[in-house]
Order: C-alpha cells, then structure tokens, then sequence
C-alpha cells in the first residue's frame, strides 16, 4: 500500500490526476503499478487501478491475474472494480473509501445509484439497436473454431 500512495502523491503532484495510486501484487511481489493519470492523457479510463492492471498484464502477458491482489488508495470506482472482476484478481485492499472520495469531489456513491436503477430510469438513455444483427455477430461468434473465451 505504502508504493500505491507513493505513486498517488507523484501523479497528483505532477498534475496527471486525483490522488489515486495502485499496485497489483502477486505472491509479495508488485507485478504492476500505476496512478491516475487522466488529466496527463485525457483519458476518463486512466484510473490508477486500470493503469496497474493494464501494467501487470503487459508484464505478464496474460489478461487474466488470478491469485493477485490489488492494493489501490481508494476503494475502487464502478468502473475500476469492473475491471477488477474481469481481470480476475482475487482480493482488493484499499486505503480511503468512497465516502473519503467524495469529500475530495470523486464522488462515486451516484454512479453506484445509477446501476442499481432499471435502465429505462438511468440519466443516460439505453436503447437497443439492430438486435438481430447484433445476434448474429454472437452466434458467429459462438461458431468460430480456437475461440478463446476470457
């Protein structure tokens, strides 16, 4: 946690971004790292956590870091423990919490509120489009040989 907040406090004092470090740990060794850095590359995605995930499996060479763990600055965004679950890490440690975050103006808890409504009530519209096509494009999908699931 201690190499997470220091990659938090360089980020956040070169201006890359909020103070929001992260490392992904396998087996005692940190195997990824990185901080937020979506002012640095006008990205809304560079979170400290996609950033260290995105690290650990350049290193490794695989998408998938089971029997690791992430140690992030603050507890993970929707969309930060979205990838989490994909990336199949096994446990998150986190120092302050959304609530912490939001006294920083990183103010997650509507975001948590807007996926637990139907999405017919979300503040930005769903609909669904060219379905068949859509369909289509899955069974193909479905029917391709050495297709690897992930």
């Amino acid at each position: 946690m201690r190499r997470a907040i220091e990659l938090a406090r360089k980020g956040m004092r070169a201006g890359d971004g909020g103070p929001f470090g992260a490392v992904v740990v396998r087996g005692g060794e940190i195997i990824g790292e990185g901080w937020n850095r979506v002012l640095a590359t006008n990205d809304p995605t560079a979170h400290g956590e996609v950033v260290a995930i995105r690290d650990a499996c350049a290193k490794t060479g695989s998408h998938a870091l089971e029997g690791c763990v992430i140690h992030t600055t603050g507890q993970p965004c929707p969309m930060c423990l979205g990838a989490i679950h994909w990336a199949r890490i096994s446990a998150i440690r986190y120092g302050f919490d959304i609530t912490d975050a939001a006294r920083l103006g990183f103010d997650d808890r509507e975001f948590f509120r807007q996926f637990s409504l139907p999405p017919a009530r979300r503040s930005i519209p769903e609909t669904q489009l060219a379905r068949d096509e859509a369909i289509e494009l899955a069974a193909e999908y479905l029917a391709m040989p050495g297709r690897r699931i992930y």
